[in-house]
């Protein structure tokens, strides 16, 4: 099987830039070039799978995808940070490994621009990031894994190591959004409780969403992983928030394929489904958690049977070529113009389901190289 997903990404890695293989919402939109998130997750996937097996290939990949992007002065490609949206911060998290391995200015320069974006991002009342200017006041679970790690990693290489606002973010959404019954975190917060698919009086949106969770958990066991351990007590934060996230989510794991359902608290409804890209990020936190000793090596195992019951139910091949499915392609809050993105059951089990988005490839290959750390 391993040597078949390293045969698919090879195959991944034939995309061009301008029109990527994995960005299937470009693809079927005809979107011109931009800075992403959805790249963002290739790439930090591929840039993984360099770190894990030294192999050039990646790196090399990486690189040349990246400087269609990123000028000599520092400027992106398709970035407008005054957007002020946390999906385009995501993708600069890159940019700390690049200028690491090459020592070229523009992606320092580039890691500052996106700095600049991160400092005069609007906040809600309690504290934490809009998700985009276009949702003023809203807190969504993805924002937190699209703009926490890159803030988190500047906080360290940049040696400033002033990590209370992050946590304190963190700490916002475990006391609003997360049901204590439940165990599991709202979509999303709108702290005017105003929009129309929030609860008047809590703010939160009606369900829980397996992929949110999934990025949430993602962004902070990637925090962990960036921040400055010695800072005990923020570290120690994070930690705690982590395993009480890990054990809510897997109390709705599926007993038979081991994998998580598109809503997760309501499996075998009619037209759920499980789905590729929450259960593959909840294995890649699971398998790095333990290595980072964030959980007991009791969870590794966990960890495994995720990954493996993922490719064995979602993993397809034929003739030699491997194809990835039960991706849910996109899922979102609003706004306004969009009444149907309420957060209903409805509505999550509608959106398209898809194969080799790399909403589910890249979180997949970066549980693949947590696999492959265990056989080193």
């Amino acid at each position: 099987m391993y040597e078949l997903i390293d045969k698919y990404i090879d195959k991944l890695m034939t995309s061009k830039p301008d029109m990527p293989l994995w960005n299937i919402e470009s693809i079927r939109a005809g979107k011109k070039p931009v800075w992403n998130y959805i790249d963002g997750c290739m790439m930090s996937s591929l840039i993984e799978m360099y770190k894990t097996t030294k192999d050039e290939k990646y790196i090399n990949f990486v690189k040349s995808f990246v400087d269609y992007y990123v000028f000599d002065d520092g400027t992106i490609r398709g970035y407008e940070p005054e957007k002020y949206s946390t999906d385009d911060i995501c993708e600069s998290r890159i940019l700390f490994d690049l200028y690491e391995l090459t020592g070229e200015e523009k992606y320092s320069k580039a890691i500052e621009l996106t700095y600049t974006q991160v400092k005069n991002q609007p906040r809600t009342k309690e504290g934490n990031f809009w998700h985009k200017k276009i949702y003023p006041n809203q807190v969504w679970l993805d924002g937190l894994y699209m703009a926490q790690p890159f803030y988190t990693r500047y906080q360290t290489l940049r040696n400033k190591r002033q990590y209370a606002d992050i946590v304190k973010q963190f700490k916002n959404v475990f006391d609003i959004m997360y049901d204590k019954n439940a165990h599991l975190y709202y979509h999303g917060y709108d702290s005017t409780k105003s929009i129309f698919w929030a609860n008047k009086e809590t703010g939160l949106s009606k369900n829980f969403w397996l992929r949110s969770i999934g990025w949430y958990t993602v962004g902070l066991v990637d925090v962990l992983d960036f921040m400055d351990e010695q800072l005990y007590d923020e570290y120690h934060t994070i930690k705690e928030i982590f395993k009480k996230t890990i054990d809510g989510i897997l109390e709705y794991q599926d007993k038979d394929s081991k994998m998580f359902w598109q809503v997760p608290n309501f499996p075998h409804k009619e037209g759920n489904y499980l789905e590729t890209s929450g259960s593959s990020m909840i294995a890649y936190a699971i398998l790095k958690g333990v290595r980072l000793e964030a959980l007991p090596e009791r969870y590794r195992q966990i960890g495994i049977d995720i990954f493996n019951g993922i490719c064995n139910k979602y993993l397809s091949e034929k003739n030699g070529d491997l194809n990835l499915g039960g991706i849910c392609l996109v899922a979102g809050l609003g706004p306004e113009n969009k009444p149907n993105r309420d957060g209903s059951y409805e509505y999550y089990i509608s959106e398209p389901v898809v194969e080799n988005d790399a909403k589910g490839v890249g979180p997949l290959i970066m549980a693949y190289t947590e696999m492959k750390k265990l056989e080193a």
